[in-house]
């Protein structure tokens, strides 16, 4: 497994934070439950790990996703897009920002370097007009602080969404994966792994 973004690990994984409402400026208490489902998929033709995320703002559900990765045999995580269900008061109201790999000009995204280093750039997200996050690693050899623990040796990368127009950093490290991402108007930190 790749050490940054392990896939094999089926323990979920829960974050928690806070943001603020763009026109209210109003905190929002938010929470993330991630876990390695233990079915594949297949997408593009290629069996894909399968990782269910759950995302909740003051305790309700606001969107759930199925989040489909696969790692090459050199160890890079590739991205092959997402399923996606938008919740308001319960119900599901949309689909914002999926796509798949293989429908249309759809192709896998590198998720995460085999070895990566300051400098490196890459493409998440390879849905043209819909889903096109890119990254960047800005620093390596960093040491975090979460309610889950301490970790060294951790990646920093700046994430773009040239759609969205929003900039964020998150944190990866070694056989735990993210830890923290820090946005403008919040955070979110790893509190159970």
């Amino acid at each position: 497994d790749n050490p940054l973004f392990p896939l094999s690990s089926s323990g979920p994984k829960v974050f928690e934070g806070e943001e603020r409402d763009p026109e209210t400026g109003e905190a929002i208490e938010t929470r993330v439950e991630s876990r390695v489902l233990a079915e594949t998929a297949t997408v593009a033709d290629v069996e894909v790990t399968v990782v269910e995320e759950k995302d909740y703002e003051d305790g309700e559900l606001v969107e759930s996703t199925l989040d489909y990765y696969a790692q090459h045999k050199d160890g890079t995580i590739y991205y092959l897009g997402e399923r996606v269900d938008d919740y308001e008061g319960g119900a599901v109201v949309g689909h914002s920002g999926q796509w798949l790999a293989g429908e249309g000009q759809n192709e896998p995204g590198i998720f995460m370097p085999a070895e990566p280093q300051v400098g490196d750039e890459f493409e998440q997200e390879r849905a043209p007009g819909l889903a096109e996050d890119r990254s960047k690693v800005v620093a390596v050899n960093q040491s975090v602080t979460t309610p889950a623990g301490t970790f060294t040796d951790c990646i920093k990368t700046e994430d773009f969404d040239p759609i969205g127009g929003a900039t964020e950093f998150k944190f990866y490290c070694p056989d735990i994966g993210l830890v923290r991402e820090e946005f403008p108007d919040g955070h979110l930190d790893l509190i159970v792994h």
